[in-house]
């Protein structure tokens, strides 16, 4: 292939620059003349006056935005837009076109469909939302290269050819993959459908960004925002091209940066954000400072960034974590991890000698391992110990081992690394939960990958070596997936597939990958055969399958071809991959392969109270132990690139090669050593040549022909056949060689750029003679415009003065005809007026007169309705007057004959009792003193229930008050009616009450036979009533998890102090009584520590005195039993006990025993303690203090 000269390409350039604006000239002048025709009223010009072409005529916008649109990656460009029409091609005009796009600020690149992206690390203009509208829709080489671009195919791709799209970001630390990842989202969420759930989707899939970026990125010497392990995301879509969810896969992040950060590099964003960021009540809930300087696991060199705020940025990834659709206490879950994390650095180990002579670690200080274990949940004693010791288990023994320092601080830090990378993981996998699609429809889905780059650093240990495994992984799949687009494209095209040379780095993928003698086979194996281990080992081990192997190199191998080699050191090795050498230090290899976490710490975290920790370790469960060895992190990230390499290859490739410009981080600074340092690991010149062994430049008919049809006196103006019918007599036209273009089915293909810049010149010249034709043309189309104008104007005039003299005239005769036409309408007006006033004095006289005849008429109407009225009067008065003289007599005669009858009435009645009294006198005598008697008693009695009924006292149960009895002879009933009260008014007492009030007296009344003159804390319980709920759970938060965890009524919940069975100090628990067990909670998160079947307790012992500790005795072999009987001490005590004892007799149906003693036993594990009560040296009011003597005996002091 001819090289092509660079000067011609200059002047190409500055002609195109020109040929465009020629155009845009060209167009106004077009819009300008039908403007000023529309607007003067003239139609299209004719085909005589010289009408210019298309006949198809549009509005002046139409044609300005049309001007616009028909542009070209050729049009106005800045060096070459698409590396594939570079020429010559080398390293170095391709960086100096990448330099001169860059200074122009042109980031963007095309290598064919891939994209080329320099981080400018400043703001620039190109991504606003018109931006977006620019590049929605259009072909991908119809603008200038831009990232937008690559978004809108891939996007229509998936949408309109439902074709699954994956887009690949490659690139070094600070080169902006994350960035660009960026941008391809807010693309596709601005260009995507609207509505509330779709922009909910959109919001989620946005806002997972925040917090990825929190929890997996950090600063370093290179990018302030690093990534610091790979991510693919999957956006899944509808039919209709919604978003519908999505989903995230992570891959090897960099956990070793937890506990340690190279000079001038941060930890993850996350701890520096809380300690800034977090509020003073949820920093000491966290047990937290914000001294970054008080924590080993954070660097200080480096803990301030500028232009970052950490506490800005933390409020923002909580406002995401809320927004993606983490709970409350999920959050707080996370952040305690976190802190757990932090403090885990803290912690540091000294030497202590055993007696067999083996050095064991002790932990310094227990302050920072205590406030981990309040966090966590876990037991102190526990995590201690698997900071100490070490247990190996084999199938039928266990065997235990200390460890010494060195091995204390491995474990610590190996606990703390995998500790934040499993909350790493488990945070991918809430993302996901709430980001998933809630369908089970089919869906289109775009994946994009942000990924780390080709890592070649001074020294290059295993991290490198796997990212660059999985870099050859996906250069593999780069050329596979390019040749067979390329290939699809032929064959779709109808063209003859030509076989293209490439290096095939497969066989530096098998070197690594190989499951019989590839390196991570070799490394699994080394780590899991017996013996010693070491870094050592396995290079020899490599040194024996490798050393044939050409892109394999070692000092230490048989080979004799590295034995000088003094650039190769003893304990490395070197790999030939496809971006060049790599020296790997061979140290650490074996440690980081191993990733090796002890049993005893898994089994410690499983332990936790803490439900996210216990849920991040499953294999700490003892009941599923499994003997067999964890995965190797080599295996398990070889597996992860075997099904993310199986997923790409079922969709449809898009690439974004990221380039870092400077080390700087500065804008305006150019580093071509650096960017050819890039450009060969990322293989572009590579992907060049791949791209250019076929055709350089392929095209539609319909825009090649609507571009080049002015080279041809056949197609221009117009062509009326099919497209590829016009560019074929195009190209015979201009006698260019058939070896050098294809006519496929629907693009044409060309093989040289020369070819293609032929093309263009010619193309530049025909366009100056068309200039010089259109002026011409121009011209002479303003002399037709200027006559016409003149000849409109006089025929305007003269119908202008003919209109004005007619319409003199016309005025003359108006005025003629008014006057004639008023005289005449005047002397008839005045001849009407004259006879309307006449008639009108005739029809006034007429009235008059029959006014005054009415008048008569009605005066002697009423003079005689007046006197027949007079008449009608005194007629009715009479007849009055007549009636009431007659009911009056009528009246008398009724009263005297009521009176006679009245007076024979009275006659008799006196007649009758004097003829009774002659009949039974004699029978009076013999009864009167009986009679008298029995009425006198009677009268008494009366006289006594009447006195009482009025002398009652009041209705109080406890009112002693009663009448005395004013004789002898009522005693007995006075007596029994005093009872018989009582009873009535304690029954109206008792009927005021509500069902919660009698179980209260019943429960008062069960504790005053439990305990009265029996305990002395009684009295002063008397006046306290029960409530039961001292602790209201189901309004706090902070329980809500305690309270969905118990299903039972709660009789009693109440904060108590637990005594420890070892030491009798008191640690506060949630005392919990429910229908049918006994349950223990931790205060602070809620976590239930014990529960217990009422039906295993079997005695409550308590002292006599005034104080409020109490012993639960349980029954012997029960579960609950399993450490003891529970020591209590409570401010409620006769309520809890007497509680307990109802409940339990409910559940039972037997009397739970009561002990009240000053000394009794209890259970504690495997001995029996004697809890003895003592008198105290305690002033009057202070609190009874617990102590532990000895094995057998803990006494408690009461003042």
């Amino acid at each position: 292939m001819s090289n092509f000269n660079a000067d011609t390409a200059k002047l190409v350039v500055r002609e195109r620059e020109r040929e465009r604006e020629r155009e845009r000239e060209t167009l106004k002048m077009q819009a300008t003349e039908r403007f000023i025709r529309r607007q003067q009223g003239i139609g299209p010009r004719t085909q005589e006056e010289g009408q210019l072409p298309p006949e198809k005529h549009e509005n002046e916008q139409e044609t300005m935005a049309k001007m616009e649109v028909k542009t070209s990656l050729l049009d106005n460009m800045i060096g070459v837009g698409d590396m594939v029409l570079l020429e010559p091609l080398n390293e170095e005009t391709f960086i100096n076109n990448l330099k001169k796009r860059f200074d122009h600020n042109e980031i963007y690149t095309y290598i064919g469909s891939v994209v080329i992206s320099v981080n400018p690390y400043r703001s620039l203009p190109i991504y606003s939302p018109e931006k977006v509208e620019d590049y929605r829709n259009r072909n991908f080489y119809e603008l200038s290269p831009h990232i937008f671009a690559l978004s809108d195919e891939a996007y229509r791709s998936l949408r309109d050819q439902d074709k699954d799209q994956c887009i690949l970001i490659t690139g070094e630390s600070g080169a902006g993959k994350t960035e660009a990842s960026k941008l391809v989202m807010s693309y596709v969420a601005a260009v995507c459908g609207k509505g509330a759930e779709v922009n909910q989707v959109k919001e989620q899939l946005l806002q997972s960004n925040p917090v990825l970026e929190a929890f997996g990125n950090a600063k370093t010497v290179r990018n302030d925002n690093s990534s610091r392990f790979g991510k693919y995301m999957d956006i899944e879509f509808d039919f209709k091209g919604d978003p519908l969810g999505g989903v995230i896969s992570n891959y090897l992040l960099e956990k070793s940066r937890v506990v340690k950060q190279p000079r001038g590099e941060r930890n993850f964003h996350v701890f520096y954000q809380l300690l800034s960021g977090a509020s003073e009540e949820l920093l000491n809930k966290l047990t937290l400072e914000r001294d970054f300087s008080r924590y080993n696991y954070l660097s200080l060199d480096s803990a301030k960034v500028n232009g970052v705020d950490d506490a800005a940025n933390f409020r923002t990834v909580r406002n995401a974590m809320q927004i993606v659709g983490f709970m409350d206490h999920e959050a707080e879950s996370v952040l305690e991890v976190v802190a757990a994390v932090l403090k885990l650095g803290n912690i540091e180990f000294k030497p202590e000698s055993r007696v067999n002579g083996l050095d064991e670690s002790k932990i310094k200080d227990k302050n920072e391992l205590k406030e981990i274990c309040e966090l966590t949940g876990i037991d102190q004693s526990v995590l201690e110990r698997a900071f100490s010791f070490r247990t190996v288990e084999a199938k039928q023994e266990k065997v235990s081992t200390t460890l010494n320092v060195a091995q204390a601080y491995y474990a610590r830090d190996a606990l703390a690394k995998n500790l934040y990378s499993r909350l790493f993981s488990w945070l991918v996998n809430r993302i996901n939960e709430s980001i998933k699609a809630q369908t089970k429809v089919r869906k289109k889905v775009m994946g994009v990958l942000d990924i780390y780059g080709f890592e070649i650093f001074e020294d290059n240990s295993f991290e490198q070596f796997i990212i660059n495994y999985c870099n050859e992984k996906l250069q593999q799949i780069f050329i596979e997936l390019t040749l067979k687009e390329e290939q699809e494209e032929y064959i779709r095209e109808g063209i003859e597939w030509t076989h293209i040379d490439y290096f095939n780095n497969a066989i530096i993928c098998d070197l690594i990958e190989n499951n019989t003698n590839g390196i991570l086979a070799m490394l699994d194996e080394e780590c899991l055969r017996p013996g010693t281990v070491t870094d050592e080992t396995f290079l020899e081990k490599l040194n024996q399958v490798c050393a044939t192997h050409q892109h394999f190199e070692s000092r230490m191998s048989k080979s004799s071809r590295f034995l000088n080699d003094t650039s190769l050191p003893h304990s490395c090795f070197r790999i030939q991959h496809y971006a060049g050498k790599v020296l790997y230090q061979v140290e650490g290899f074996v440690d980081k392969n191993n990733d090796l976490l002890y049993r005893d710490l898994s089994q410690a975290m499983w332990k936790a109270s803490h439900t996210l920790i216990k849920s991040l370790f499953p294999e700490g469960n003892p009941a599923k132990i499994n003997l067999k060895r964890p995965p190797t992190a080599g295996s398990q990230f070889k597996a992860s690139v075997a099904t993310l390499m199986k997923n790409l290859q079922t969709k449809n490739p898009n690439y974004i090669r990221c380039i870092k410009p400077n080390d700087k981080k500065a804008a305006h600074i150019f580093n071509e050593a650096l960017v050819c340092h890039q450009i060969r690991y990322l293989g572009l010149l590579e992907n060049v040549r791949v791209r250019r062994a076929g055709y350089a430049f392929r095209q539609a008919y319909e825009p090649c022909l609507e571009r080049y049809k002015m080279l041809c006196k056949q197609t221009w103006p117009h062509w009326k056949g099919p497209a590829r019918a016009g560019v074929e007599v195009l190209f015979n036209e201009l006698e260019i060689p058939v070896e050098e273009y294809s006519f496929g089915r629907s693009k044409i293909f060309i093989r040289n750029p020369r070819t293609l810049f032929k093309l263009e010149d010619l193309r530049k010249q025909r366009l100056e003679d068309l200039a010089t034709l259109i002026q011409k043309i121009y011209r002479g189309w303003k002399c037709r415009t200027h006559f016409l104008l003149m000849r409109k104007s006089q025929i305007v005039i003269a119908a202008w003065y003919r209109r004005y003299a007619q319409q003199k005239r016309y005025q003359q005769i108006k005025s003629s005809a008014l006057v004639i036409q008023s005289y005449i309408r005047g002397w008839k007006a005045r001849k009407i007026l004259r006879e309307l006033k006449h008639q009108k004095r005739c029809e006034e006289a007429a009235t008059t007169i029959a006014a005054y005849w009415h008048g008569t008429q009605a005066r002697r109407e009423l003079s005689r309705l007046k006197e027949e009225a007079r008449n009608k009067h005194a007629i009715a008065v009479i007849w009055a007057y007549w009636l009431g003289s007659k009911a009056r007599r009528e009246l008398k005669r009724l009263k005297e004959e009521a009176r006679r009858k009245h007076a024979v009435a009275v006659i008799w009645a006196y007649w009758l009792g004097l003829k009774v009294r002659r009949e039974y006198r004699k029978f009076f005598r013999a009864n009167a003193g009986k009679k008298i008697y029995e009425f006198t008693l009677q009268r008494i009695v009366q006289k006594y229930f009447l006195e009482m009924k009025n002398k009652m006292p009041s209705l109080s149960p406890i009112d002693k008050n009663w009448p005395s009895r004013p004789y002898l002879f009522l005693d007995s009933t006075h007596k029994e009616l005093k009872r018989i009260f009582h009873l009535w008014r304690c029954k109206k007492y008792r009927d005021q009450f509500t069902d919660q009030q009698k179980l209260i007296y019943e429960e008062k009344l069960e504790a005053s036979e439990l305990f009265k003159d029996k305990k002395a804390l009684y009295p002063s319980s008397v006046g306290q009533p029960f409530q039961g709920a001292y602790l209201e759970i189901n309004k706090n938060p902070k329980y809500k998890k305690l309270k969905d965890a118990i299903e039972e009524k709660i009789i009693i919940a109440e904060v108590v102090n637990k005594i420890n069975r070892a030491n009798g100090k008191s640690t506060s628990r949630i005392f919990l009584l429910t229908n049918n067990n006994l349950l223990l909670a931790d205060q602070k998160s809620g976590q239930i520590k014990s529960e217990v079947p009422l039906v295993d307790v079997t005695k409550v012992s308590m002292s006599s005195q005034n104080d409020g500790f109490f012993a639960i005795h349980l029954k012997e072999g029960s579960e609950a039993a399993s450490k003891g009987d529970f020591l209590f001490s409570s401010d409620h005590l006769i309520e809890m006990a007497t509680k307990l004892y109802r409940t339990t007799l409910s559940q039972t149906k037997q009397k739970l025993s009561i002990e009240i003693s000053d000394e009794f036993l209890v259970q504690f594990r495997q001995d029996k303690v004697c809890v003895k009560f003592i008198q105290g040296n305690q002033k009057n009011g202070s609190v009874p203090t617990c102590k532990r003597k000895n094995n057998r005996l803990l006494e408690v002091a009461v003042p």
